[in-house]
């Protein structure tokens, strides 16, 4: 077989929530998501999957992924911005292959690199050129928590925050929210509404996630504690309070603010860092969620650990993240024990 095009598509894991930086702060970690690409002459038909696009997966949760290109979370969100730029399907015949090595449901933000993965598959797709400023508004329309899909895709260690839109900007229904996978965008053959209309498709705004790329000192890596089982993004979120308590705010406000510099500082300050990375807006609220969480966070410190600088949840959990300049292996087994 001869191939057009071989397009290769890497987006990595990322941590969020870090430390008092809820919905806030995120960083890159070193699991990827890649997609390979075979982009065939138009000409060419494939025989054994959906007239023009065969999409297969390998690696972590590859048996029960939807393989269909209108229920999966990657080929879905390609189509919704190809839709967005009046481009009503794939335009050209592809193989695409999808090696996952990101846990699902562990807070390593398996789903913000998929709607990274499959915003990018969509512009390479229409070959719409699009900026990575206007990628990120794609990925937002999706995924409405920045940390996480602004860190996959701009890299490094960012913070971020999404401006407020009018309620009509992100009321349509092909929007296909990274949490909600059951309903099938149309394909080509059923992309009209009752009435005979076209489904409407919104103009996506400009602007709509803001961020700055944080410095991060060399000697600081990060580890990661990853338990056998899932923790639903809805289920972590349904587990936070409506409302918080003012001097709960101001804690996490304050925190917020000498740790992104510190995180910055060489050589570290490991007191300074453990004690901004402390959280009261979720981790209080999702220990019961996670065994064993209230114990490390209480009982896991620098003092006793040499090499250690904070602890803290990896998004919604249950992944343990720890930032560390040394004695790496001894910090992960203690965590582990818990």
């Amino acid at each position: 077989m001869v191939h057009q095009k071989r397009i290769q598509i890497r987006v990595p894991s990322s941590s969020s929530n870090i430390g008092p930086g809820f919905d806030v702060l995120g960083v890159t970690l070193s699991l990827y998501l890649t997609l390979t690409i075979d982009i065939l002459p138009k000409h060419h038909e494939l025989s054994n999957y959906n007239k023009d696009i065969t999409l297969t997966y390998s690696g972590e949760g590859s048996s029960h992924v939807p393989s269909s290109i209108h229920q999966n979370l990657i080929t879905k969100t390609a189509l919704y911005v190809l839709a967005s730029n009046d481009i009503h399907g794939f335009p050209s015949p592809m193989i695409i292959h999808v090696n996952n090595e990101i846990p699902f449901g562990r807070g390593l933000g398996s789903s913000g690199a998929a709607v990274v993965a499959g915003v990018m598959l969509g512009n390479v797709a229409g070959e719409l050129g699009l900026t990575k400023d206007r990628l990120l508004d794609y990925c937002l329309m999706i995924e409405r928590h920045p940390d996480n899909v602004t860190a996959a895709l701009m890299g490094g260690f960012v913070a971020s925050y999404l401006r407020e839109l009018d309620p009509k900007d992100i009321e349509a229904p092909v929007i296909p929210h990274s949490e909600t996978l059951e309903r099938e965008i149309p394909d080509n053959n059923e992309d009209k509404a009752k009435d005979g209309q076209e489904e409407l498709i919104p103009i996506v705004p400009k602007g709509i996630g803001h961020y700055i790329r944080l410095n991060w000192a060399k000697e600081i890596k990060a580890i990661t504690i990853v338990p056998q089982f899932e923790v639903a993004t809805a289920t972590a979120r349904d587990a936070l309070p409506p409302t918080y308590d003012r001097q709960d705010v101001v804690f996490n406000l304050q925190r917020l603010a000498v740790l992104t510099t510190a995180l910055s500082q060489s050589p570290p300050d490991a007191d300074l860092i453990f004690q901004a990375m402390q959280d009261k807006i979720h981790q209080p609220y999702r220990k019961h969620l996670i065994p064993g969480l209230s114990e490390i966070l209480s009982s896991v410190k620098p003092t006793s650990h040499p090499g250690l600088l904070g602890i803290c949840l990896s998004g919604a959990g249950p992944t343990i993240l720890a930032l560390a300049t040394n004695h790496f292996d001894k910090i992960s087994d203690t965590i582990t024990k818990y």
